[in-house]
């Protein structure tokens, strides 16, 4: 194999696995706004396919503009006309948990809870 054949082949690999990390985290991106929007479903009170459609607003509304702030300010909103005294801390806090939650799954090729 001459240098130049190395080379792209090192290139190609490191291409595919950007590739593969990236599906990855769009997973895991997924999957957390998912059980993230679950579980705001349950602190309103919603439940059955109320609570699936919230969660389901939850993954949309990261998908129109990314990030997690999108998500901590649609629940914000949320808790505060529904007036839940929910500090800004615990949705925080509950977005990371379910992050990681949401990592494991994926990792482990768990089907969401």
């Amino acid at each position: 194999m001459s240098r130049d054949d190395a080379f792209e082949e090192r290139k190609k690999k490191h291409e595919e696995k950007w590739a593969h990390d990236e599906a990855l985290r769009f997973k895991v991106a997924a999957r957390r706004n998912k059980l993230v929007g679950l579980w705001a479903a349950g602190e309103l009170g919603l439940r059955g396919e109320e609570a699936e459609t919230y969660a389901k607003a939850v993954v949309v509304a990261e998908f129109h503009n990314p990030g997690v702030d999108n998500i901590f300010n649609k629940l914000r909103a949320d808790f505060d006309a529904a007036k839940l005294a929910h500090t800004d801390a615990l949705i925080r806090r509950k977005i990371e948990e379910l992050f990681e939650r949401a990592r494991d799954q994926i990792l482990n090729d768990v089907k969401p809870s």
